[in-house]
């Protein structure tokens, strides 16, 4: 079966980073490509507006561009693009459901607009069960070639799924991952964390690092193309995985499955990381 990497489209340059970044995406791994521009027609008062059908006309001039893009950067892949009508949140979300990975643009750091990673982007990251991945515009980002892909690992809940993903990624990539586990002192001992005895904090560190090395183990066996580097990093889990981002090709964090009917919830970790990481961000939901 055919991978398929569906992106949004919508003629902004976040969006067009992220088809870029997914042609790249594609080419690694095989895979063909699915433009997609939702057009969702105005409802407000239009004689204040551009004419419908020709912003319409744009949007798909856009798209359309964005294949012949990727074409010229990777002759031989097979890309699609396609514009269809509807509510663009429902519609990624449907798309992303028939796809491997979904590639959505994501705005400036620190923000929450933006058509695809406002309240659109969102709903589609707390809501799909396939990979999503948050990409910035050029210039809002800093170089990454030839960075490791970074996987963020909780020692309390680890993912296959999350962990298989990010071995994939580097191995198609770069290849190089980085895993780390942030161990947070004010979170497991609040305030007296700090005042722990040196050598009880070492020991604990160490006892950390083993496990997250046993973790590891069979996945370093089944993809012997991968230099793996592990590490335990002290500190604010949200903080430190944003310094770890920057220097990063993709960092890759989990989000756990939640049932609810209404809402989009991510967790905070991961809802914070996907506002401040430097770097394209990867989403995998996972049990």
């Amino acid at each position: 079966m055919a991978r398929i990497v569906v992106v949004g489209v919508d003629g902004s340059p976040e969006s067009a980073a992220a088809a870029e970044w997914a042609g790249d995406e594609a080419a690694a791994h095989g895979a063909e490509v699915r433009l997609l521009d939702v057009w969702q027609p105005p409802a407000s008062n239009v004689q204040f507006s551009p004419a419908p059908e020709a912003l319409r006309q744009w949007e798909e001039a856009q798209v359309l561009d964005a294949a012949r893009k990727l074409t010229a950067r990777h002759p031989g892949l097979k890309v699609t693009a396609e514009q269809i009508t509807g509510s663009p949140a429902p519609a990624l979300l449907d798309a992303a459901a028939a796809a491997d990975v979904t590639v959505l643009g994501s705005r400036a750091l620190g923000t929450v607009s933006g058509f695809l990673y406002g309240s659109v982007g969102l709903h589609v990251v707390a809501h799909s069960d396939r990979p999503v991945v948050l990409v910035r515009a050029p210039g809002d980002e800093p170089s990454s070639a030839g960075a490791p892909v970074v996987l963020a690992l909780d020692l309390g809940r680890p993912s296959d799924a999350l962990t298989q993903f990010a071995f994939e990624e580097a191995s198609a990539r770069v290849p190089a991952l980085r895993v780390v586990h942030v161990w947070d002192v004010h979170r497991l001992y609040g305030y007296a964390g700090p005042m722990l005895d040196r050598e009880i904090a070492e020991q604990l560190r160490s006892e950390q690092a083993e496990q997250l090395a046993q973790v590891l183990t069979p996945w370093r066996a089944r993809f012997g193309d991968v230099q793996v580097s592990h590490e335990v990093v002290a500190g604010p889990v949200t903080g430190t995985l944003a310094e770890v981002a920057q220097e990063a090709s993709l960092l890759v964090v989990g989000r756990r499955r939640r049932h609810i009917a209404v809402g989009a919830h991510i967790g905070p970790v991961t809802h914070a990381v996907v506002h401040h990481a430097a770097c394209p961000v990867a989403v995998v939901a996972h049990d």
